[in-house]
C-alpha cells in the first residue's frame, strides 16, 4: 500500500511518534489513521514494558495549585536530565499532578490504576507506557503529596 505523506503528518502531529514509526503504523493499519493510533499506542505500551527494570536517577518534581484550595507536590522520575527537560515528560508531570489534585489516590498503585481524567479510556499507568515508548527511557512516578485546606 502507498502511504501518503499528509496521512504521515497527521498522525504524527496527533501522536507524536517518529515518522518511520507512524509510516509502519499506516502500513499496518492499511491507511486507516484511527487504526494506526491504536497501533502505536499498543507499540508504545509494549516499549514502555520492556523499560521498567532500568533504573531511574533524574527528572523533576512538579507543582500544582487548584484555586489556593488543593496543592500536589508530585516527583516524576526519568534515567537522564535530557529526558527530564523535555516538554512531554514535564507535560506528563503536570497532567499526573493534577490527576492527583483530582481524584485524590492513596498511593502510586493507586494513582496508577486510576482512570485517567482527561481520558477514561486510559489508566495512568498506560499513560505514562505511552510517554515511556514515545521518549524511550523509563519513567516511574517517585511519590507524591497532596494538601487540601480543611482535610
Amino acid at each position: 500500500m502507498d502511504i501518503k505523506l499528509e496521512d504521515i503528518k497527521k498522525l504524527r502531529e496527533q501522536i507524536g511518534a517518529g515518522i518511520a514509526d507512524c509510516k509502519e503504523a499506516l502500513k499496518q493499519s492499511n491507511g486507516d489513521i484511527e487504526k494506526a493510533k491504536e497501533y502505536l499506542k499498543k507499540k508504545g505500551f509494549e516499549k514502555g514494558a520492556s523499560k521498567g527494570e532500568r533504573e531511574t536517577k533524574a527528572g523533576i518534581v512538579d507543582v500544582y495549585s487548584h484555586g489556593g484550595r488543593v496543592g500536589v507536590l508530585v516527583e516524576l522520575l526519568c534515567e537522564t536530565d535530557f529526558v527530564g527537560r523535555t516538554e512531554d515528560f514535564k507535560n506528563l508531570a503536570h497532567e499526573i499532578a493534577l490527576q492527583i489534585a483530582s481524584m485524590n489516590p492513596s498511593s502510586v498503585e493507586d494513582l496508577l490504576s486510576q482512570e485517567y481524567i482527561r481520558d477514561n479510556s486510559l489508566t495512568i499507568d498506560q499513560l505514562v507506557k505511552s510517554v515511556i515508548g514515545k521518549l524511550g527511557e523509563n519513567i516511574q512516578v517517585g511519590r507524591f503529596e497532596r494538601i487540601a485546606i480543611g482535610e
